[in-house]
């Protein structure tokens, strides 16, 4: 396989380092491009992080010497990448200026961030159920003036973890879904260490969430229809999103009614047997298993189940059926592996291997 020279804007944030640790050793990826505050513009990597590396291994060795530049300057970022990863924290505004930019210099964005994930011809993808939506990307390309240059966005982290479960079951007609997501600190961009006041706590608001919770699958279950994407108009979701003190993975406790209720059995085999776009093309960050259904009432469990598949796995468990609703059950994902920085890999493998990304 040909390598893709990689560029990474938002490099010293906790998403960035985790880019950073999971293309230590890609065989596709090579990160040759660091960008960040220019606050940090000049300075090796390590002396950029400091001791925010939030992680309990180190550095990768081979990034800690790699100078950092400006993302401001964004011709110098695309002289030096085929393609870019953005996870930068930033006004919404300046999220949406900056990443259109780097597109405009035929630099395909595969980005981390919320603020593309409403423009109508960009796709925002979970491979394994949307990788169809990535034909939207030539009318995106005529809309911006490039003829290799685009965007794509990766979902909010917490809806990862039931989203996969749900769709398989979209041909039973999803009606309504009540979902409960119990979120780690790393979805705020935390530690222990910077946030003590999550020790022995849960907040039960986080800003934006629940409306991204409640909109954000609809896109994913949507078409596309005259160059932008037709969100679903159903499924009903109400969402429900509280801060937990766990360091990593996003737990879900979802209630759902269909039109046509499908046997338990059935759901079970769905979940088991499930293979997407990923699988098929025997990507290099996909799972073996997308879905991993656990027998066991006590799981999922956060610590033992989020590196599922190195991270990149959903976990499901405890479906019973429900006073209210016809099913209820359990989810868990980890958020800034499958959630943030890996999906957004996987997503850019695909785009690679369908020829959406070429070498420049």
């Amino acid at each position: 396989m040909k390598k893709y020279r990689v560029g990474i804007i938002g490099a010293t944030g906790m998403v960035g380092q985790r880019f950073l640790s999971l293309l230590e050793n890609h065989p596709w990826f090579d990160v040759t491009a660091l960008g960040a505050s220019a606050r940090s513009a000049g300075q090796s990597y390590e002396d950029a992080v400091k001791d925010r590396w939030a992680f309990t291994w180190p550095i990768p060795e081979k990034y800690r010497g790699m100078k950092v530049v400006d993302a401001a300057d964004i011709k110098g970022i695309a002289d030096r990448c085929d393609f870019v990863f953005c996870a930068v924290n930033m006004p919404k505004a300046e999220i949406l200026a900056l990443e259109e930019a780097v597109a405009r210099t035929e630099t395909p964005v595969v980005s981390n961030n919320s603020a593309n994930r409403w423009t109508e011809d960009v796709p925002v993808f979970i491979p394994e159920i949307n990788p169809e939506h990535a034909e939207v990307i030539e009318h995106q390309r005529r809309r911006l003036g490039t003829k290799r240059g685009f965007i794509t966005a990766k979902p909010n982290c917490s809806i990862q973890s039931y989203v996969p479960a749900l769709s398989p079951l979209r041909p039973f007609g999803i009606e309504k879904i009540s979902v409960c997501t119990y979120q780690a600190i790393s979805g705020a961009g935390k530690t222990f260490a910077r946030w003590p006041e999550m020790v022995d706590n849960v907040i039960p608001f986080i800003g934006g969430e629940e409306e991204k919770s409640e909109r954000e699958p609809l896109k994913i279950w949507g078409h596309v229809e005259d160059g932008r994407i037709v969100t679903a108009q159903k499924p009903v979701i109400s969402a429900q999103c509280y801060r937990v003190a766990v360091s990593d993975g996003h737990m879900a406790a979802v209630s759902v009614s269909f039109e046509k209720k499908p046997p338990r059995d059935e759901i079970i085999a769905l979940w088991r047997a499930y293979q997407g776009e990923p699988q098929k093309l025997n990507l290099p960050s996909a799972p073996e298993h997308f879905i991993t259904y656990f027998d066991e009432d006590d799981r999922p469990q956060t610590r033992l189940d989020r590196d599922n598949e190195k991270g990149m796995g959903v976990s499901v468990g405890r479906l019973r059926e429900d006073s209210l609703f016809d099913y209820k059950f359990a989810c868990l994902s980890h958020n800034t592996v499958r959630g943030a920085a890996g999906g957004a890999i996987l997503s850019a493998e695909m785009l690679c291997a369908k020829g959406y990304i070429e070498n420049k």
